[in-house]
């Protein structure tokens, strides 16, 4: 199965990536052209740093919340249980779903989300998906929602796994709760933020489906990132070639970056 349906089309994208093939003729080998003129291509340097600021923004942002969130709903408190749902439901529902309905809450003329900022003052008269400068933080803000709910739970069976004998032992130390969570909370979930942190930057970098419904890569090719431009060059401007050249240079990208923060990371964590 994994050679069917994984191994496979490695390969066979590697060796389009090698060709000019439009699906229509025959591929036509042409070596490394399609990764040498990635060096000189605007849309594929746009589309590089949208992915890395989104990945940036996105990556720790929901980890730190995914963390507090934990932390805040392992405590016993009435409504723990429907917080913890509703902070996790997001994940569940249809990325494709979530963008469509984020799309009308932000909607200047009918949505909801758009009315109670323009309330307070902050209003934009292009709308939050169309304005340059506000699209990228719009469709960031809906990413860590969907997922921060995965990652909550994650850190929380985490949590759950600590002995409370520790907590005890340091408060009788006469340590504070802020110290307690540094040296007692933080080191015994670095298995869980090694985790959650490469599972948090694949993701990012790999952002698409709700990009795509919400902006289509606009306003202005300001949202583009790596995956949107793979699709356009491949499935709109029938250049799989192009596209494969992209998607391999985006696969040894997200591989180095997940290596190097292992190996951080790694190096901080615990075994209990």
């Amino acid at each position: 199965m994994v050679a069917l349906f994984t191994l496979y089309p490695m390969v066979q994208a590697g060796y389009l990536s090698l060709t000019s093939y439009n699906l229509i003729s025959a591929a036509k080998w042409v070596g490394f052209d399609n990764y040498v003129a990635l060096a000189t291509d605007p849309a594929f340097w746009n589309a590089f740093w949208n992915t890395i600021l989104y990945a940036l923004v996105v990556t720790p942002v929901t980890v730190v919340l995914a963390l507090a969130f934990a932390v805040m709903l392992n405590r016993a408190f009435f409504g723990r249980t429907f917080a913890r749902t509703a902070i996790f439901l997001p994940f569940i529902v249809s990325l494709g779903i979530i963008a469509i309905a984020w799309s009308f809450l932000l909607d200047p003329n009918i949505g909801l989300l758009s009315y109670w900022l323009s309330r307070i003052g902050i209003v934009t008269e292009q709308g939050w998906l169309t304005d340059p400068h506000l699209a990228m933080p719009a469709v960031m803000m809906v990413g860590v929602w969907k997922n921060v709910g995965f990652y909550m739970v994650i850190y929380l069976a985490g949590l759950q796994s600590i002995p409370t004998e520790l907590y005890e032992a340091a408060r009788l130390d006469g340590t504070s709760a802020g110290q307690r969570f540094r040296h007692v909370t933080l080191p015994l979930l670095s298995n869980q933020t090694l985790l959650v942190s490469v599972l948090a930057l694949i993701a990012t970098l790999q952002a698409f489906d709700q990009i795509y419904v919400m902006t289509h890569g606009g306003p202005y090719f300001k949202t583009e990132t790596l995956v949107m431009l793979i699709y356009r060059k491949g499935f709109q401007e029938l250049q799989f070639g192009y596209a494969s050249a992209i998607s391999f240079v985006l696969l040894l990208f997200v591989f180095v970056l997940s290596m190097v923060q292992y190996g951080f990371l790694r190096r901080r964590a615990v075994t209990y």
